[in-house]
């Protein structure tokens, strides 16, 4: 198995997340596949299978802790879980343990303890001797009712008994059936065993049957932990190790001998237990009450771990805690999410699932008493809360951790203030004195390739999406476009790439040998079909126009824009740069002589942009169209006339706000597309993903092989941007004329 070592993954989408541990071999292809595409998720009809008066399906966030060794062995962490907080410290708990080895843990045994109460016995010391003297027999019984668990290796070890007292002096017998459930969670059959010899064991006693069920309190399957940290590594900017380490032992005795202080301490531990229990499909609540029985067996509830300092003065770590959960059997096969975390988790038996619990719990332990002995619990809370602020504004990757850091350190945790920091590229104020301009993104909605043909096709603006800030340099033109990670100094020479774009304006607008200084954001991808690049030049045409002083029409824009746009593609249509510069709803045409019909509408269309895993190269795309259609003119060229009739249909429809028919034509458009091989499966997989989530309409926008769907989503446009993000991509809001961000 590979190294569980990762690091830098909150810095990567969620689908980056799913190809690198595809990548290091901690995905099997097939279940990478299922995540991207939200196979995982249970569905509702098959949740109706589990329990009663299912209405739907509740999610949770999936996600992993990296960087566990137990027992020698590498580990990757499912966790199912909504605490903030919980998966980062475990993965930096876990890091920090590398060192000394990781840690280790031991399942001695793992029974499961059945229960039969019984009252109404004359003479309790008579009737346990009774029931000594048929144990035997009733080990005998009870494997009977499950002989396969018996040819597993498994099955009833021994019974115990116990006599009870009630509050009012009536006595009680306790019979314990002690089983070994193997590598099953094993409450139902735990239960069956104890329902189907109970009436015997009542015999035997001569008294009646009170209670036959399991206990939870799993003391005879208890498992431990331990865990070494070098001192050395826990010191911070300022604490010394030993500081560090000695106000974690005190934190954990403080825990052991106060109750209030213990049931916190003890919460921390199940913090990472629960949602490792949860994400293998395991009985959290089980688990959760035998843990804190187990707390409380000396007669008084106390924490659940030990920290102490070792000879070499190294912090060392305990957990013992009553862990028994299944691989098998139970819900585990109707659940895929179920199958999935313990595919991740690479157990190979309930035991080794154990002891990675048990090494989890006194992971986040540690991680706890860490932040509360130096920097405090709220300070990483607070930058979790301030990232999810942050995402939710549209930052940009390479941005997010400067937005945080800002809005952090302000104090103000606020989406006004998110939307304050980002409105400044590289946080400064440079664009007071810079000449700024914007420019739309495309979305089209009909007549992709039969537009270069020819052929109307129908287009709304995402308004706004790029933005470029120019001011005059001394030295050499430089190009930023922080959201692409491009930082480049302009080659003045070159006629290749954005740089001989950028020359051809600083041409087109005779600014001689002038120097410029171009900052650029963009809420728009590169290479998804969304008219990115001829935004960029719209924007940066305009900025570079304003700061020389040159006044500029929108048709000697759209000019310049579409001469960079034949740099960057071949032979476009002329609609990317026509919407950008004129930000219009627009039924377009371009036979020779433009034709442009702009729309007046009501209202913009309830549309969701998602994001598929590739990028669509416009010029492959219309070159591989262009080729086939080489091959088979007559053909291709009815295929156009169609997607030009449903473009012109589909202008009426959208005027009219004739929803219903609008997808329709949407989908009849996406078939075509499919027909001239332009679409890939991960753009049917999110087609389909849209329409069975809400949408009247999905399919493919823009050039294809990769890039972008377009989904008509009214009154479901938070559902099917959900469904598309459980499924591993990303959306583009456009749901208003205004553009906005990646999320």
């Amino acid at each position: 198995m590979s190294n569980s070592r990762l690091s830098g993954l909150y810095k990567l989408s969620v689908s980056e997340r799913i190809d690198q541990l595809e990548n290091l071999g901690w995905l099997a292809s097939d279940a990478a596949r299922d995540l991207r595409a939200g196979r995982q998720v249970i569905s509702a009809i098959a949740a109706d299978k589990i329990i009663e008066n299912v209405i739907g399906v509740f999610g949770l966030p999936l996600a992993i802790a990296p960087n566990f060794i137990v027992n020698e062995r590498e580990c990757v962490v499912p966790l199912v879980v909504e605490e903030p907080s919980i998966v980062a410290a475990l993965s930096s708990a876990a890091a920090l343990a590398r060192s000394t080895g990781g840690f280790s843990a031991t399942l001695s045994e793992s029974l499961l303890a059945g229960q039969i109460h019984i009252v109404g016995v004359a003479d309790v010391d008579a009737a346990i001797s009774l029931l000594r003297d048929a144990a035997g027999e009733l080990v005998s019984t009870a494997n009977g009712v499950h002989p396969r668990l018996l040819a597993r290796g498994g099955g009833v070890r021994d019974v115990e008994f116990r006599a009870l007292q009630l509050e009012d002096g009536s006595p009680l017998i306790a019979t314990h059936v002690l089983v070994d459930t193997c590598d099953a969670m094993g409450a139902n059959l735990t239960n069956t065993i104890c329902e189907s010899i109970a009436p015997r064991v009542a015999e035997i006693c001569g008294g009646d049957i009170a209670l036959r069920i399991l206990s939870n309190l799993a003391d005879r399957s208890v498992c431990n932990a331990t865990v070494r940290y070098a001192v050395d590594d826990l010191a911070n900017d300022s604490m010394s190790g030993e500081t560090v380490r000695d106000r974690i032992v005190l934190a954990s005795d403080i825990a052991i001998v106060d109750p209030h202080r213990a049931a916190t301490h003890n919460k921390g531990v199940m913090n990472g237990i629960d949602a490792l229990a949860i994400a293998t499909g395991n009985d959290w609540r089980a688990i959760e009450a035998g843990a804190h029985a187990f707390a409380v067996r000396n007669g008084e509830y106390s924490s659940l771990t030990r920290w102490s300092v070792a000879d070499n003065g190294d912090l060392v770590g305990e957990i013992a805690v009553p862990l028994k959960p299944g691989i098998v059997g139970g819900t585990l096969s109707s659940n895929p999410a179920a199958a999935l975390g313990l595919v991740i988790a690479g157990v190979q038996s309930a035991a080794q699932l154990a002891e990675l619990m048990a090494a989890v719990g006194l992971a986040q332990n540690f991680a706890a008493l860490r932040a509360l002995v130096t920097k405090g619990i709220q300070e990483g809370h607070m930058r979790l809360h301030a990232r999810s602020i942050a995402t939710a504004a549209g930052t940009p990757a390479d941005r997010l951790d400067e937005i945080v850091d800002r809005m952090v350190a302000s104090g103000d945790v606020k989406d006004w203030k998110a939307a304050e920091i980002l409105g400044k590229p590289d946080g400064s104020d440079t664009d007071d004195q810079a000449a700024v301009a914007t420019a739309a993104g495309k979305v089209i909605l009909f007549g992709e390739h039969a537009v270069v043909y020819g052929r109307y096709a129908l287009a709304v603006p995402v308004a706004d999406a790029v933005r470029a800030a120019v001011t005059p340099c001394d030295e050499s033109t430089t190009l930023v476009v922080k959201d692409w990670g491009l930082h480049s100094t302009v080659d003045r020479e070159s006629t290749d790439g954005i740089d001989a774009a950028v020359n051809l304006i600083l041409e087109e607008l005779s600014v001689g040998d002038k120097n410029f200084s171009i900052s650029v954001t963009s809420s728009l991808p590169r290479g998804m079909g969304l008219g990115s690049s001829a935004a960029l030049a719209v924007a940066i045409t305009r900025a570079v126009a304003r700061c020389v002083g040159t006044e500029v029409t929108d048709e000697r824009v759209n000019a310049i824009a579409f001469a960079c746009e034949k740099l960057a593609h071949g032979t476009p249509s002329g609609i990317d740069n026509t919407l950008s510069c004129y930000s219009e709803p627009m039924l377009f045409r371009n036979s020779g002589s433009l034709e442009i019909q702009t729309l007046q509408l009501e209202e913009f269309p309830p549309l969701v942009i998602g994001l598929s895993h590739a990028a669509g190269p416009t010029h492959e795309q219309v070159a591989g169209v262009r080729s086939r259609f080489d091959q088979d003119a007559r053909r291709y060229e009815l295929l156009f006339d169609q997607i030009d009739e449903i473009s012109q249909s589909g202008a009426k429809a959208l005027l009219a706000r004739q929803y219903d028919k609008l997808g329709r034509l949407m989908n009849v458009c996406h078939g075509l597309l499919n027909a001239i091989e332009v679409s890939t499966p991960d753009l049917e997989n999110m087609v389909a993903i849209a329409r069975q989530n809400g949408a009247l309409g999905a399919k493919l926008t823009g050039a294809g092989g990769g890039g972008s769907i377009v989904a008509l989503c009214p009154g479901a446009e938070d559902q099917v941007r959900a469904a598309l993000h459980q499924a591993g991509y990303s959306t583009l809001r456009s749901s208003t004329p205004k553009g906005d961000s990646v999320e």
